[in-house]
């Protein structure tokens, strides 16, 4: 699921920094250089310095600026029509959606945690913040469907997404088979969810 981007020339030097982290450290990992961060926007190491504390700052705050996309992307369309479980499903229809694009590498939030290996890295906490905020929405949904144990559901859940996830953007899997929907929905009927 990736963002859509700005003109170069018409943003700020900051948000072209942003677009460039988001977009390399998608696209080829968080290790990229500040150089080819600079290159890619058009912006000297001197102004990033002045603009971020750190390339790991920069990288926080472009994962922290890609949230609103990202969540309104899972958040189905009708939502205040939806049940529970069309509500769940949603989530789930988009992965697949957005795995089918050729430059999909999974979800940007998964691939950060499992790339830094730091807990404590600034990268790492917004991206458990999302993923804790996918556990409470999956939990919500599961408490508003009268679910036996919402909070094991959403935990269910999120692994499927995440390994679903991870799986397509490593080219491992395809999930426009079926797959996905089928061992949701197996889920969803066996935590008793209407």
């Amino acid at each position: 699921m990736a963002t859509t981007e700005r003109a170069p020339g018409k943003a700020s030097p900051r948000d072209r920094l942003l677009d460039a982290a988001a977009r390399l450290s998608y696209q080829d990992g968080v290790s990229v250089g500040i150089e080819a961060l600079c290159r890619e926007a058009g912006v000297s190491k001197r102004s990033m310095y002045q603009l971020f504390d750190s390339k790991d700052a920069m990288l926080a705050a472009s994962l922290e600026r890609r949230i609103p996309w990202y969540e309104a992307q899972l958040t189905h369309p009708d939502a205040d029509r939806a049940t529970p479980r069309e509500r769940i499903l949603h989530v789930f229809d988009r992965l697949t959606r957005a795995s089918r694009d050729a430059g999909y590498h999974g979800c940007p939030y998964l691939a950060v945690m499992v790339e830094l290996k730091d807990p404590a890295h600034p990268a790492s906490v917004v991206a458990r913040q999302v993923k804790d905020r996918l556990t409470a929405r999956f939990r919500a949904e599961a408490e508003r469907g009268g679910a036996r144990d919402p909070g094991l559901l959403a935990r269910q859940l999120v692994l499927v997404f995440d390994g679903a996830s991870a799986r397509a953007g490593a080219g491992v899997e395809r999930l426009d088979d079926g797959l996905v929907t089928a061992t949701v929905t197996a889920l969803l009927d066996a935590a008793g969810l209407t």
